[in-house]
């Protein structure tokens, strides 16, 4: 007989391959398992995942000072911070233009505020120059004003000299550059269509004055939403023209110019020709004396770059100094004092819950099923409460004119003129939060012990061996899953805390996580509140990684 099997692919009963088929229904079960856990893998990704990631940008992030003053910060990176002598002319020039911009845009108090977190003093030093900068060559500008009969008030007549007239070439990378600053400035989008492309012939010329005036252009039709040939310039531009025209070549540039307002311009390079050149750095000086601080500007220099590793080596009490990484001022040192103490307290308080959570329950898993429940209401009784109601009641407690004092006395254990130290101290923040967290360490020591059998023990006693030998080497190790469970949810739980601290620590028992809670309320440094943060996870981690090689992740069990 011939052979009729056929050879091939084995079929479904929809006729395509059976491999193919299977693998499909494959794919489909994964996409709709995908579905199912979609909205908590958005929920962790939103609440969890991102918040740390913004935490660890922030803590390196230093775009302020580079955007502020984008032309300062190039300028000092010539200068020599160790020479002894303030930066040169020109980087005062430069800090003019960005200071005028950074205080039209009202940002220079951000800046002022972000330095001053490293410099005291500085930040006054911005708000108080930001009021005064448009004061410099304010003579040139009123001559420049009253030239060619006050001609160059006119609005409309800047325009038309800035844009070279309708048939002249506009500059467009000149436009683009200066957009994409102010962008960096603002935070505002400035990509809309302005109605204004400097002239080339005027930038090529001119070009700090073409740069002061399409600053000016950009801003006014965006952020002021105005239109720019209706409005007067800043004197940026006037101070840019002036000092161009009387400095060494410009009176030659000057006299090249036949575009609009040749003549207006001329008039105006003749009023200010018997007046003294604009000296930016005199300038500085008269508004404030700390312009020739040798410590603003070694500060504005090392804080330039858009990332800083600054905030991690403040956290760690050092700073970034000319030469490099130092140490702070020994009495500006104590971020490494409060890392200590949160992990050692952190530790404390820890063990106490263990000493005190054990023998509950132990109680609670050996009780009858009724009485263990009434007094499972008991343990549950705090989360009732609110925790600044538990957290008052100890500072109440705990006083020297407090309930335990008085009790004390009565007793005679103490003098009433000797009254206990309890609060605003670590004392007192151990007792507090060690009442606040010991449920959440009975929970999970309960759920395992209820696993254990109690036929252990009695096969245990029967073998020879006594109570004590019965538990330490029968029950407590099958026990241990339960203390580990519940020694990772109390301590990372005590090291986060910092309602209880502040209310009964005082100086002495206050945590990191205090500092960390100022910063971003109070102080509004967030950088350093997120360096902060990362260090505490870093910590966290590794204590986390230790305990896995130590005991074992595995190991560890809530029931």
């Amino acid at each position: 007989m011939s052979d009729t099997t056929q050879s091939g692919p084995v079929l479904a009963a929809d006729g395509t391959p059976l491999k193919r088929s299977l693998a499909r229904a494959l794919r489909m079960q994964k996409v709709r398992a995908l579905m199912l856990i979609a909205p908590l893998l958005l929920f962790v990704l939103l609440t969890f995942i991102l918040p740390i990631a913004d935490m660890l940008f922030r803590s390196v992030e230093n775009r302020i000072v580079s955007d502020t003053l984008s032309e300062t910060v190039v300028r000092l990176e010539d200068w020599d911070a160790l020479s002894g002598e303030t930066p040169d002319e020109a980087v005062y020039e430069s800090l003019y233009y960005d200071l005028f911009v950074a205080a039209e845009a009202k940002e220079h108090t951000k800046l002022g505020t972000r330095l001053n977190y490293e410099q005291t003093g500085i930040s006054s030093l911005f708000r108080g120059s930001g009021r005064k900068v448009d004061d410099i060559g304010e003579d040139h500008v009123k001559a420049i004003e009253r030239a060619s009969d006050g001609a160059l008030k006119d609005e409309a007549l800047w325009f038309e000299i800035m844009t070279g007239g309708s048939n002249a070439e506009g500059n467009t990378a000149l436009l683009d550059a200066q957009r994409l600053k102010m962008e960096q400035l603002t935070s505002e989008s400035f990509a809309a269509d302005i109605g204004f492309v400097p002239g080339a012939e005027i930038s090529e010329l001119f070009p700090r004055m073409a740069v002061a005036y399409t600053d000016f252009a950009l801003f006014t039709a965006v952020a002021d939403e105005d239109v720019v040939a209706e409005e007067d310039p800043w004197e940026t531009v006037f101070v840019a023209f002036a000092h161009s025209v009387q400095a060494d070549g410009g009176a030659e540039a000057l006299a090249s110019y036949s575009g609009p307002g040749a003549a207006e311009l001329q008039a105006a390079a003749a009023a200010i020709a018997d007046l003294e050149p604009i000296a930016f750095k005199t300038a500085f000086l008269e508004i404030d004396e700390d312009w020739g601080d040798l410590g603003n500007w070694r500060t504005m220099r090392t804080y330039s770059p858009t990332y800083t590793s600054g905030y991690f080596l403040n956290s760690i009490d050092m700073q970034k100094g000319p030469e490099g990484a130092e140490p702070r001022p020994e009495n500006q040192q104590i971020y490494m004092t409060l890392f200590v103490r949160t992990m050692i307290m952190s530790l404390m308080i820890t063990g106490s819950c263990i000493l005190l959570g054990y023998p509950v329950a132990w109680i609670l898993a050996n009780l009858p099923t009724r009485s263990a429940n009434m007094l499972m209401i008991l343990v549950l009784l705090p989360f009732w409460t609110s925790l600044l109601v538990r957290t008052s009641a100890w500072k109440v407690m705990l006083q020297q004119q407090g309930v335990i004092n008085d009790v004390l006395v009565w007793l005679g254990l103490v003098g009433d003129d000797a009254r206990l130290v309890m609060i605003n101290n670590q004392f007192g923040t151990i007792v507090a939060m060690t009442h606040i967290l010991l449920p959440f360490m009975i929970l999970p020591m309960y759920s395992v012990m209820q696993t254990i059998n109690p036929t252990y023990l009695r096969a245990a006693k029967s073998l020879g061996a006594t109570n004590w030998t019965a538990f330490w080497r029968v029950y407590f190790p099958q026990s241990v899953p339960g203390i580990g469970a519940g020694s990772i949810l109390v301590f990372i739980l005590a090291i986060g805390y910092y309602i209880t601290p502040e209310i009964v620590g005082g100086t002495k028992g206050v945590f990191i996580s205090n500092r960390i809670a100022y910063h971003i309320s109070s102080s509004l440094n967030w950088g350093l509140a997120a360096a902060l943060g990362s260090i505490l996870l870093a910590v966290v981690l590794l204590l986390y990684w230790a305990y896995d090689k130590i005991v074992g992740i595995d190991n560890v069990k809530l029931g």
